[in-house]
């Protein structure tokens, strides 16, 4: 971005105190991030970001939003006098984005959004100057920083949107206005605020609220709760994609290996790879293509990028372990659908050892935690997948349910303070022969395990 101080100040309709000749080049709600040109967003929360205003002149901010309501406004660094510092901040994003006006295409879904946002990204890059959001800045916040940080010659923008609680992707599909909105899959993400999948289903169709004028929505046409509700609309311009034959785009012929998976479409005779395995990774490879089509974009180049598509850590990612064997990470987030999908996929992993499963707790399940976490019992066979070590409270369910099944002792339970004596105790059961697993909500943080046990 470019714009200076009186720009901006008419853009907000706001006062500027400490007035001076300057130009803002990005922008950061983070002090220790600003570097010199930036407008720094001091917002307001537990930890509110007017006390590090300072910081951030002192790190080279050229300006500085301030709240209204805020005393002790400075006097050495121009300040952007606004009555809420977050609605300020959407606000310039809306005007920036109007401003450059690149195709934009909105991700969402319980599932599979930034895989999906990568590979769309690389595809795009093919043919526009593109940008991508940055690993998961999908909210209120994350999304503006991402429009924000865009270059003024920014011809298609992918951006992922996510949603906690009923109205968020109404908010955040009229912020950015796509051209093409796309969802990936409905699941038990975020049912503690929705309650049913059915709401989630409810609360996933708001993206298509911001949909510009002949706009198009890409849809997982297996997931008979958006069937439902796309059909409500029968005037929207729709395209689905899965693995039944029933949808616009579908995959047919697919051989996977642990490293990658390879498939061939119903639209062309293009064989397709991913760098990934994993049936769903080929349902969101099959959006990413659907989006490709849309684009105007050839097979061929659709082809190229996905094999060569740089993959955000931590999903479904295979890594060489210290201890000799391999690790399956998917670490980033999880809930029952994308666990299962994960364990059914390890368990038939070739191996000449034996498969060990890590999960952790699966947060924001709600009053259906109990019951969703013993329901993974259903993806756990102890003939394919020896041991199994859980961690958290929120899993104990499932430590009682998996008991009966495994022999003793090889299931375990640890809590999340505990990592040191998860990682002994799995060092120990490890051998060079083995491969390992390790999926959990982020809130458990099992990327540390994964960093301990990797080379």
């Amino acid at each position: 971005m470019n714009l200076t101080l009186k720009e901006m100040a008419n853009i907000l309709n706001a006062p500027i105190k400490n007035e001076a000749d300057v130009t803002v080049t990005n922008t950061t709600f983070d002090s220790r991030k600003v570097k010199p040109g930036d407008l720094f967003i001091p917002l307001v929360a537990d930890n509110d970001g007017h006390k590090y205003v300072d910081a951030a002149k002192n790190n080279g901010a050229t300006v500085a939003l301030w709240q209204a309501d805020h005393k002790d406004i400075p006097t050495d660094l121009p300040v952007i006098i606004v009555s809420n510092t977050l609605v300020a901040y959407q606000q310039l994003a809306s005007h920036y984005l109007a401003q450059v006006d690149p195709l934009v295409v909105a991700v969402s879904g319980s599932n599979g959004k930034t895989t999906t946002k990568d590979f769309i990204a690389a595809i795009g890059q093919t043919s526009y100057k593109t940008v991508k959001t940055p690993e998961n800045f999908n909210n209120e916040i994350g999304v503006p920083q991402t429009i924000l940080s865009m270059p003024t010659d920014t011809e298609l923008l992918v951006i992922e949107i996510g949603m906690d609680h009923p109205g968020d992707l109404t908010f955040l599909s009229n912020l950015v206005k796509p051209d093409i909105a796309l969802l990936t899959m409905i699941g038990e993400a975020h049912i503690e605020f929705f309650k049913t999948r059915a709401r989630i289903a409810d609360g996933k169709m708001e993206i298509i609220t911001g949909l510009k004028e002949n706009g198009h929505l890409v849809f997982n046409g297996d997931e008979p709760l958006l069937l439902e509700r796309v059909g409500q609309h029968p005037h929207l311009l729709r395209d689905s994609f899965g693995l039944n034959s029933t949808n616009d785009l579908f995959a047919s012929d697919i051989d996977m290996t642990p490293l990658q998976a390879s498939f061939t479409t119903n639209q062309s005779h293009q064989r397709f790879t991913i760098p990934m395995t994993g049936r769903y990774n080929v349902t969101n490879a099959l959006s990413a293509i659907t989006v490709g089509h849309l684009l105007h974009i050839t097979d061929e180049k659709i082809a190229k990028a996905l094999a060569e598509a740089p993959i955000t850590e931590n999903r479904t990612e295979w890594l060489d372990g210290q201890f000799g064997g391999k690790i399956l990470s998917d670490v980033y987030n999880s809930n029952p659908t994308a666990a299962k999908e994960v364990l059914h996929f390890f368990a038939d992993t070739p191996t000449q050892g034996k498969r060990i499963a890590v999960l952790g707790d699966m947060l924001q399940l709600g009053e259906a935690s109990p019951v969703l976490h013993a329901s993974l019992i259903e993806s756990l066979d102890p003939t394919k997948i020896a041991h199994v070590y859980l961690v958290g409270e929120e899993i104990a369910p499932l430590e009682d349910a998996l008991k009966p099944l495994y022999p003793a002792g090889t299931v375990k339970r640890y809590a999340i303070n505990d990592a040191d004596t998860l990682l002994k105790d799995l060092l120990a059961d490890l051998t060079p022969d083995d491969e390992i697993m390790l999926k959990g909500s982020h809130g458990v943080h099992l990327e540390n395990i994964v960093t301990q046990l990797k080379k």
